[in-house]
């Protein structure tokens, strides 16, 4: 068990490493490539797909996931999905044709969005095989299977920008081309290697079965992705163009920076729908592991603000490093409450506990909007930020009222992590000029921190090895 923990760990951090790596590449090449209104245009027109897309897997793709970790039968529920993706898929991407009858030819996001539209349809049709391999625990295979359109994209988007190639025109097609190849690998590697027939089948009643047991996910999805992206379209058409270009620049980094959480989140939450199944659970071993989960949070998001600027203005000739400091810092403290979210909805997933989830994201979502449409007017890009925030906070509070493993006191972990964090950084900028000096000093004085206020103790080494025998 501890061997295919590790080997899981590796392949999904590995895939992750790689999808981020190239998902940077992709995303600095477009943001030095393009004037400001067209790469803003760009990211608003993604913003709607991928929340578009969201909301058709109808919340299935989780409930598939545990249905095949729960033992149910592969052949049958990939079957369903299979049908429901390309159902829900192709009847979305015919509506979207038809909005040519009411958009003008030159709307610049309609034409993204379909031609755009039709690599993300590709993607949606491979969702099928990753969520069962997923729920297999064959994560060497899924890593295999995510990290092939960005990899194409990437490394296109460098020979183009080499050759100063790099268009409106040019980027369609490389994303297009990158998602196409992402589904026929995908399709490829799952037929040779889970050796399970793709063969989308409708079936009346296991079909709305499936649709009942997705029913209370499916408002939790129509919110969760319409709070994940609710911030760039309001600022994409209510402020400017340019102005989601400065915020999502900033918002991707921070993306990027939960790569420790997108490497375990995937991990546990088979294992906590077997664990919890057959009630095989530790208290104390859930508390280590929120605790290092919030460690590495507060961790991320010190190195984050300590290298923010000037780096970013080096790499971007000054178009989103000092513009978005402030914006940065804000999301940065979002970072812990991830953490701690993901970990308490991955136990409430686990119990089946789905409409407290849905009331969970239902008022998240709720302040987020308030917050955006009270805050953005006035304050822009960092009022989008802070409203990000105030909702990740609330939700934790929420999750924190009604959680019933003993994870309570998470909380207090979670602020004393993050005032760690707060004050090293602030201690070795005031005393350290040099950007790198004061970088490696804000780390020691974090891990010092730590150890004073016993967020790290002696005994966690033991502790943790325990968890790898899970």
């Amino acid at each position: 068990m501890k061997k295919k923990l590790v080997i899981d760990l590796s392949a999904n951090t590995l895939q992750l490493v790689i999808n981020q790596l190239f998902g940077v590449i992709i995303f600095y090449v477009l943001s030095v490539n393009l004037d400001k209104n067209s790469f803003g245009q760009v990211n608003l027109a993604l913003a709607v797909l991928l929340s578009a897309f969201n909301i058709l897997s109808f919340g299935i793709d989780q409930v598939i996931i545990k249905k095949v970790a729960h033992g149910d039968d592969v052949q049958t529920v990939l079957s369903l999905y299979a049908f429901h993706v390309l159902f829900a898929g192709g009847l979305f991407y015919g509506i979207l044709l038809l909005g040519r009858t009411f958009f003008i030819h030159d709307n610049e996001v309609y034409r993204l969005m379909l031609l755009l539209g039709l690599g993300k349809l590709m993607i949606f049709f491979s969702t099928p095989l990753k969520q069962v391999s997923s729920g297999m625990e064959r994560f060497k295979l899924l890593a295999c299977m995510l990290v092939i359109s960005n990899m194409v994209r990437g490394i296109s988007l460098l020979i183009l920008a080499v050759l100063h190639q790099v268009s409106i025109g040019t980027i369609i097609w490389v994303f297009i081309g990158g998602d196409v190849l992402e589904l026929t690998a995908s399709f490829y590697l799952f037929r040779r290697y889970v050796r399970v027939p793709v063969l989308p089948a409708w079936r009346k009643s296991p079909y709305f079965a499936l649709l009942r047991q997705s029913l209370p996910q499916v408002g939790v999805v129509l919110i969760t992705s319409a709070l994940a992206r609710f911030d760039w379209l309001f600022i994409g058409f209510m402020v400017s163009a340019v102005s989601l270009a400065e915020y999502s620049f900033a918002y991707k980094i921070f993306e990027i920076s939960t790569l420790p959480l997108l490497a375990i989140a995937p991990l546990i939450l088979p294992r906590f729908t077997k664990l919890f199944k057959t009630d095989n659970h530790r208290r104390a071993d859930l508390k280590l592991l929120i605790r290092i989960e919030l460690i590495i949070a507060a961790f991320t998001a010190l190195i984050l603000n300590m290298c923010w600027n000037p780096v970013v203005d080096n790499i971007t000739h000054g178009r989103y490093g000092a513009v978005n400091t402030t914006t940065i810092f804000i999301l940065s403290l979002c970072l812990p409450l991830l953490y701690l979210n993901n970990f308490l909805w991955t136990i409430f997933f686990a119990q089946n506990r789905l409409k407290m989830i849905f009331n969970s994201f239902l008022l998240t979502f709720a302040v987020n909007v308030v917050g955006d449409l009270v805050l953005i007017p006035f304050y822009k890009n960092e009022g989008a930020a802070l409203a990000f925030l105030l909702a990740c906070l609330v939700q934790g509070v929420f999750y924190l009222a009604n959680d019933k493993s003993g994870l309570k006191g998470s909380f207090y972990t979670l602020a004393i992590c993050t005032a760690c964090a707060f004050f090293s950084g602030l201690a070795a900028k005031a005393l350290f000029p040099n950007l790198w000096l004061a970088a490696i000093m804000a780390v020691v004085f974090y891990g010092v921190s730590l150890l004073i206020t016993m967020q790290l103790k002696r005994d966690d080494r033991a502790g943790l090895i325990g968890l790898l025998n899970w």
